[in-house]
């Protein structure tokens, strides 16, 4: 009989909702992983409550730390997005099986690396009081930046699916040099776990550069890869299969065993 798998926790990005992880959730149930992919506070596809516009990443990761204590073992973390800063900020405060992180938000300190990034925070700065106000889904942007290589006749249907998000944890990843809480950084120091970097190499929003600088913050621990022409939507996007057979393929790997376990 071989080992039980840890389970996992699968984390969703901004805008969305568990929903998102449905392909990959049911791939991974297929290898033998426990799956567990939760709802983010006020991300259930309701009217949003005003409380909304003020919650931080902090709140976010509270709740998820709760999850990860009640497990009893170890969980393997995946995140996208703003889940990828998510899991990574967990992952410096329990203790975790392995981190996969797909076109993650980097953390607090890791400056942008395109003049995309940049523009896209000082266009934000524009609508005053973002950070204490609910963000409503954008389709245009979405469409442009994050949904893009969708095939353009399903981007409404997973467009539909969006939700609205919190102005304070917009602005605590993307203006972090303003925030003085450093709501979005991470003790780097306290990650033990190994922790698999993937970035889309047309993301916009989180391109690779960037990604790759926070994966070296990790130094040895952490591994970083591109997936060549794929985009923001690595869950989603044809060719998010190549992406979930990779990481897959990387759990299994002997970089993934527990210390003094060989496979």
């Amino acid at each position: 009989m071989g080992k039980q798998k840890p389970p996992v926790i699968m984390i969703h990005g901004g805008f969305c909702g568990p929903w998102a992880w449905d392909d990959f959730a049911a791939r991974f149930r297929a290898a033998g992983y426990a799956v567990e992919t939760p709802t983010l506070r006020h991300h259930d596809g309701g009217a949003p409550p005003p409380a909304l516009a003020t919650t931080s990443l902090l709140d976010y990761a509270a709740d998820l730390e709760k999850l990860v204590a009640g497990l009893g073992t170890p969980p393997i973390l995946i995140g996208h997005s703003m889940g990828g800063l998510l899991a990574q900020m967990l992952a410096a405060r329990r203790k975790v099986a392995a981190a996969l992180l797909l076109a993650p938000t980097a953390p607090w300190g890791v400056p942008p690396t395109t003049l995309f990034e940049i523009g896209a925070a000082q266009s934000l700065m524009l609508r005053v009081g973002f950070w204490s106000a609910i963000l409503e889904p954008d389709f245009a942007i979405a469409q442009a930046h994050s949904l893009d290589r969708v095939p353009a006749e399903r981007r409404a249907d997973v467009f539909a699916r969006f939700v609205p998000e919190s102005g304070r944890a917009t602005f605590e990843m993307i203006h972090w040099g303003l925030d003085m809480r450093r709501a979005s950084e991470v003790d780097v120091r306290k990650v033990e776990a190994p922790l698999l970097f993937l970035a889309g190499g047309g993301d916009r929003i989180n391109p690779a550069g960037t990604v790759e600088r926070a994966a070296r913050l990790y130094k040895e621990r952490a591994q970083f890869e591109v997936m060549p022409g794929m985009s923001h939507w690595l869950i989603g996007e044809p060719g998010w299969e190549a992406v979930c057979e990779r990481a897959l393929a990387w759990l299994a790997s002997p970089i993934c065993a527990p210390r003094g376990q060989a496979r």
